[in-house]
């Protein structure tokens, strides 16, 4: 019989302070394409962070994944390096990338892909406001 998939979520949330910005453009076109969000000293969002992993549920267990796993490996992985931080000055990870909710989607699902079981297929979805919100991997 075949096994039936199953998609888990797990929802956090962050604050963390961000500014777009192209250094190779001048300062008017990184006014023009970014407006607000190119305030040179920064502003902040309440990010919303779903974490979907789908697989098939372990027959011993009746999980696909140990939310409790989950929940540490997004805490140790993103909570604890972005939350409360500027993403532009206080991580590694945005030093050279500009912090735009599509590549912080990506960054996360590189940090948790490398942790979670292969055999998962892992999603991330991201709100950066109420209306406003990305997903990667995409299909």
């Amino acid at each position: 019989m075949m096994q039936k998939k199953v998609a888990v979520f797990r929802k956090e949330h962050f604050n963390a302070a961000h500014r777009l910005n192209n250094p190779n453009w001048s300062d008017e076109k990184n006014e023009r394409v970014y407006g607000k969000c190119n305030n040179y000293n920064y502003h902040g969002h309440n990010y919303d962070l779903i974490v979907q992993v789908t697989g098939e549920i372990d027959p011993e267990t009746g999980y696909v994944m140990d939310m409790k796993i989950l929940s540490e490996l997004i805490k140790i992985e993103v909570l604890d390096r972005f939350d409360h931080k500027n993403l532009n000055l206080d991580t590694e990870e945005f030093k050279d990338l500009n912090p735009s909710a599509e590549n912080i989607a990506i960054v996360i699902y590189d940090r948790l892909r490398h942790k979670i079981n292969a055999n998962f297929d892992l999603k991330i979805r991201l709100y950066e406001t109420e209306r406003n919100f990305v997903e990667y991997p995409v299909g």
